[in-house]
């Protein structure tokens, strides 16, 4: 039987955690060869969107175990407390190499999580020798159904590693300097962690700037090379529409959305509006039945866990979302091209 000793009542409309965790058996179970492995990484100042990830893993996931690399301490102490089932727990400082302490010190919070990224497939496959496939996920993706169609695609192709494209919407295309593929889900074989896994580990280790230079960007452009030097072993999404984000939300229909890519959405503390960052066009049916249950869900998990909403200023880079009463868009003034200034306020 689940426990939740950190029950609150929640004084507004939000969601039922509690019944969400009851609702999936496997959680009560022990994992098994079945199960399907997924890694994360985030701080402390990401934890909600991190818990967001979780709880879709519970809803639409069935059998799954969220392996979570814990960035700071503040992070690990928050989930070790809330000692949440099938997620598992990874301390960065107990899992650092010699090689990424000596980047350390001259990359920013950003750019060393993206110099994690090729490293987090690794961590979890040297602690645990059961597990034969791993999905990495970024923090902020969240899943609307169960992410089969992905595995189903993926075993056919007989490769060894999947890679999405962004699939952008074509006023929005950034692929000259983000790349067109994304780092936002990518699965891995075993067998990918001595070639693919490693060469992307060792770019990533020369270059991860937040900034284009040279055909690089981040960890995110290497992706492009992927096909090219591994061609026997990656294998690309053909379904593009199953698989959404900001940049693509006004190409494809929500209706068929697997998961969503909640890009550029931040919280700014307890003494500002809410607000996320995005110079996208969102589609009203998006809003309402995509991005809409998400935050009613962050807001829940911020309340029912009776943690503080931290700050994520810091990390925006366009414009801004602001969220209030009712789900209204507003024609603001705009600047030329995809930077234009789309203002939607929503009622929580």
């Amino acid at each position: 039987m689940l426990e939740f000793p950190w029950k609150q009542k929640i004084s507004e409309p939000g969601i039922d955690l509690e019944a969400i965790l009851v609702s999936n058996p496997y959680l009560v179970q022990v994992p098994s060869l079945n199960t399907e492995h997924y890694v994360t990484l985030f701080d402390a100042c990401f934890l909600p969107q991190g818990l967001c990830l979780y709880y879709s893993l519970v809803k639409n996931a069935g059998d799954f175990l969220l392996w979570v690399l814990c960035i700071d301490q503040e992070c690990f102490d928050v989930l070790q407390r809330l000692n949440l089932p099938r997620l598992r727990l990874l301390h960065l400082g107990s899992l650092e190499t010699p090689e990424l302490l000596a980047v350390k010190p001259s990359r920013s919070r950003a750019e060393y999580c993206w110099t994690l990224t090729p490293f987090a497939p690794r961590f979890v496959f040297e602690a645990d020798q059961s597990v034969a496939r791993l999905t990495y996920l970024d923090a902020d993706m969240f899943f609307f159904k169960n992410p089969k169609p992905i595995f189903k695609e993926f075993e056919q192709s007989g490769k060894q590693v999947l890679i999405t494209d962004h699939a952008y919407a074509p006023d929005s295309d950034q692929s000259s300097i983000s790349g067109q593929y994304c780092v936002q889900l990518l699965v891995f074989s075993r067998a990918s962690l001595n070639s693919v896994c490693k060469w992307w580990q060792d770019q990533c280790i020369n270059w991860c700037k937040s900034y284009f230079e040279a055909g690089k960007f981040g960890d995110q452009k290497y992706l492009e090379s992927f096909e090219q030097l591994f061609p026997d072993d990656v294998h690309i999404l053909s379904e593009l529409d199953i698989l959404l984000a900001p940049w693509n939300a006004s190409r494809f229909p929500y209706s068929r959305c697997v998961a969503f890519h909640f890009h550029q959405l931040r919280l700014t503390g307890p003494s500002a509006p809410v607000k996320f960052v995005t110079g996208y066009h969102i589609p009203k049916p998006t809003l309402k039945n995509i991005y809409l249950p998400y935050i009613v869900l962050l807001k829940s998990l911020l309340i029912f866990y009776e943690l503080p909403v931290p700050k994520q200023s810091k990390h925006q880079s366009f414009i801004y979302f602001i969220f209030r009463k009712t789900l209204t868009l507003l024609n603001g003034n705009s600047s030329p091209g995809m930077y234009q200034r789309h203002v939607y306020k929503l009622n929580l």
